[in-house]
């Protein structure tokens, strides 16, 4: 899978589910008051240079679109999306 165009494919962080003393699972719900989630970069096109694949990114929670390859799920943005890169 690669990406083309001005387009980034990305994967993003899982939800935590932490496990308490008594056994119940909680999970860590995004947050209403942040814009923006933390993702690993899977493919970028050849006309971004900014970036690499496996960097990890903060990107805006708005943007983009869900696409399912191989039973996994992944997202792709464009290069304005990103934020943060870490």
């Amino acid at each position: 899978m690669k990406a083309i165009g001005n387009n980034i494919i990305i994967k993003p962080e899982k939800v935590i589910t932490e496990k308490t003393k008594g056994g119940l699972l909680i999970v860590e719900k995004d947050r209403e008051d942040l814009r923006y989630r933390k993702a690993k970069i899977i493919s970028v096109s050849d006309e971004i240079k900014v970036l690499k694949k496996d960097t990890i990114i903060y990107y805006d929670k708005a943007a983009g679109h869900g696409i399912e390859f191989n039973k996994e799920k992944f997202i792709v943005i464009k290069l304005q999306d990103v934020v943060v890169v870490l």
